[in-house]
């Protein structure tokens, strides 16, 4: 009893012994996409050195309105100072019934601490304001 692998002539019926690594291709690469997606969702850490600004020209319109934090946390509506968030909050809530409604322009002084610029920005939220952007001056050049 021996069995017959077929004849060596090379035809249709030859029996095929190279291994097909198609499948085996395909897996990896399937495999190298994932991890490439997903290792820099899994590797942020808190290292943090954020604020970047980009230089984008903006059109600044005379409607806007322009709130100033600087370093001591004192708010001010574009010069006049503003005595607490509360009052801040009355003269936005006059500003949001407009029609369009104007943006609102926040300047906070880099050496500020952000409880400040957050108060603004809690009383935007609670008048409704739609359009808050930050002022940002671009670093020097060559730096």
């Amino acid at each position: 009893m021996s069995m017959n692998p077929g004849s060596n002539d090379d035809g249709d019926d030859a029996l095929m012994s190279a291994i097909n690594t198609t499948p085996l291709v395909d897996v990896m690469l399937v495999l190298l996409i994932i991890f490439l997606i997903t290792i820099p969702v899994v590797t942020t850490s808190i290292q943090l050195s954020l604020p970047k600004e980009r230089v984008e020209v903006r059109e600044t319109k005379p409607g806007n309105i322009i709130i100033s934090v600087d370093q001591g946390g004192n708010i001010y509506w574009y010069e006049a100072r503003i005595d607490n968030v509360e009052a801040l909050a009355v003269k936005l809530k006059k500003v949001a019934s407009l029609k369009p409604q104007p943006e609102v322009q926040v300047r906070g002084d880099a050496r500020a601490r952000f409880e400040g610029v957050g108060k603004v920005l809690l009383a935007c939220q609670r008048a409704g304001i739609v359009k808050v952007a930050f002022i940002t001056e671009p670093p020097p050049l060559g730096g």
